[in-house]
C-alpha cells in the first residue's frame, strides 16, 4: 500500500528493435543506501555501456530496487526486511518490470546479485526461489560470519547435482581488506567441499564501491551466456 522506487537500466539500442527481448539482472544495494546507489556510486550504467561497447557482455536490463520493505530505523521490524522485500520483489516488482519492459520472462533469464545487505538478500531469495532465478551473486556479504553453514545451507548441499543444475551461475566475492573476507573464503571452500559449483573473486580493497564496481565488471560477462542461445 505504499509507493516504491526503482532505478532501471536498459542497454543502448533498446528502442531500436521493438521485437528484441532481454534477460534481467536484479541488482541490490547495501545498508543505508537506496535504489540510486548502484548508479551514483557503483557506476553500473557506465560499466555496462563500456562492456557492451567492447563486446565483452551480452545486453541485459538491470533493475535496481529500494531494498527496504520495512522502515530501516525500526529495530522491531528489521528482522522482517528480507522476507518482506522478497514478497515485494516476487509479487510486485517482477510483474511490474515484465509488464512494462521487453524481458525474457523465465528463470534462466533472471539473475539476482547484491552487495553487503543486498548480498544477503540475493543469497536468501535467489537460493530459496530457484523457480525465479538461475544466477545468484554475493558481493561482500556479512551473512557468513558466525553462520552454521551446514544448517543454513542444508537444502543447497543435500543434492549437489540438483543444485548445480538449477544454478547457471553462483558467484561470491569480497575485498581482501574487508573484515568479511575470511568468512567469504570459508563459504566458498564449504561449497566446493560439498560439490556446489561456485565462482569466487577477491580484489584489493575494503567494504567499498571500488571493490563492487570491479566485481560487477567481472561478473556481468558471465551472465546469461548459457541461457540465451547466443
Amino acid at each position: 500500500g505504499t509507493l516504491r522506487r526503482v532505478s532501471i537500466y536498459v542497454p543502448p539500442g533498446y528502442d531500436r528493435d521493438p521485437q528484441a527481448r532481454y534477460p534481467v539482472l536484479y541488482l541490490l544495494h547495501g545498508a543505508n543506501l537506496d535504489e540510486t546507489a548502484w548508479v551514483r556510486f557503483g557506476r553500473a550504467n557506465l560499466i555496462m555501456d563500456s562492456l557492451l561497447a567492447d563486446g565483452k557482455t551480452l545486453p541485459f536490463i538491470i533493475v535496481m530496487p529500494l531494498g527496504y520493505a520495512v522502515p530501516p530505523n525500526d529495530p522491531a521490524l528489521r528482522d522482517q526486511n528480507t522476507a518482506e522485500f522478497s514478497r515485494d520483489l516476487r509479487e510486485d516488482l517482477i510483474p511490474y518490470v515484465e509488464g512494462r519492459y521487453r524481458t525474457r520472462s523465465d528463470r534462466l533469464q533472471r539473475a539476482i546479485i547484491g552487495l553487503s545487505m543486498g548480498a544477503g538478500q540475493a543469497l536468501s531469495i535467489g537460493l530459496d526461489r530457484p523457480e525465479l532465478f538461475s544466477h545468484v551473486g554475493s558481493f561482500s556479504s556479512g551473512s557468513f560470519r558466525g553462520a552454521d553453514l551446514p544448517r543454513d545451507y542444508a537444502s543447497l548441499i543435500a543434492d549437489p547435482a540438483a543444485s548445480n543444475r538449477k544454478l547457471s551461475l553462483f558467484w561470491i566475492g569480497c575485498g581482501t581488506e574487508d573484515p568479511r573476507i575470511e568468512a567469504t573464503r570459508s563459504f566458498s571452500k564449504f561449497l566446493t567441499q560439498h560439490g556446489i559449483k561456485n565462482g569466487y573473486g577477491e580484489t584489493t580493497g575494503a567494504h567499498t564501491f571500488i571493490v563492487w564496481r570491479k566485481f560487477l565488471a567481472d561478473v556481468a560477462p558471465l551472465l546469461f551466456r548459457d541461457t540465451t542461445g547466443r
